[in-house]
């Protein structure tokens, strides 16, 4: 029996800002503890004014999914965002060989066996991707997380450190319970409560990050789980991180 609902339409691109869409794709299981947990998926399209476009969390790769994307501009970038959103960049660096695979530190060595094509590990913008996304690392001892700001939009784009899963989406009174107990549940979604713990020792740098987060001001915060604040999200990024300020 499936635990959550995805957010159909899969394989789809879902408009969200000007020069912003997301493409929500199949759960996927985790690796957690003993067993496994499930999780929905979600790709980000940012689209530079020179018509480039980054793809921030690959979701898995159709031919139908490709030409769409194709339509909108030229596929520039490949971003795994940190060590557990990798899983089909392999896929998409091979039908567009000509755009750049970029690694959040610690990607390159949990991605070796399924992917090994990563040309650079960042911590910062790209030069190509101008003035117009911010990337900002949030260091944890687990792992580090690439956080992105298109400016033109005031869009956040957040991968793991806020999730907000849906009870009405959660099929299965256990799941629903660890999500809830894991400070994961909408509209109060925020930080897990396990990956707080590997900021541990680390608080300072990451309220610090969480503060230049706020100075941005975003309009609204695209999450890689669950639903996404496209509305207030100044505020609900500041409740979602009230723990780091």
């Amino acid at each position: 029996m499936s635990c959550l609902k995805p957010y159909e339409p899969l394989n789809t691109l879902k408009p969200i800002a000007e020069d912003v869409w997301i493409v929500d794709g199949p759960k996927i299981s985790m690796r957690y503890v003993v067993g496994s947990l499930p999780f929905t998926t979600r790709m980000t399209v940012l689209r530079l004014s020179d018509g480039g476009l980054v793809l921030h969390s690959p979701t898995p790769l159709t031919e139908e999914l490709a030409a769409a994307v194709s339509e909108l501009g030229e596929i520039r970038t490949l971003l795994a965002p940190n060590k557990l959103h990798y899983w089909w960049i392999g896929d998409w660096k091979a039908r567009f060989p000509d755009a750049t695979a970029y690694a959040a530190p610690g990607v390159a060595e949990a991605a070796r066996q399924r992917f090994s094509g990563f040309e650079a590990e960042i911590t910062t913008a790209p030069l190509e991707w101008g003035k117009e996304i911010a990337c900002l690392p949030l260091v944890g001892g687990f792992m580090t997380e690439l956080e992105l700001f298109h400016r033109p939009s005031a869009t956040l784009v957040l991968t793991d450190m806020v999730e907000n899963f849906q009870a009405e989406r959660i099929t299965c009174p256990h799941l629903r319970l660890l999500m809830r107990l894991g400070g994961v549940m909408d509209p109060a979604g925020s930080t897990p409560r396990d990956l707080r713990l590997t900021f541990f020792g680390r608080r300072g740098a990451a309220g610090h990050a969480a503060k230049e987060m706020l100075a941005w001001r975003p309009e609204r915060v695209l999450l890689a789980h669950g639903r996404c604040y496209l509305d207030d999200g100044e505020a609900e990024l500041a409740r979602a991180l009230r723990w780091l300020l």
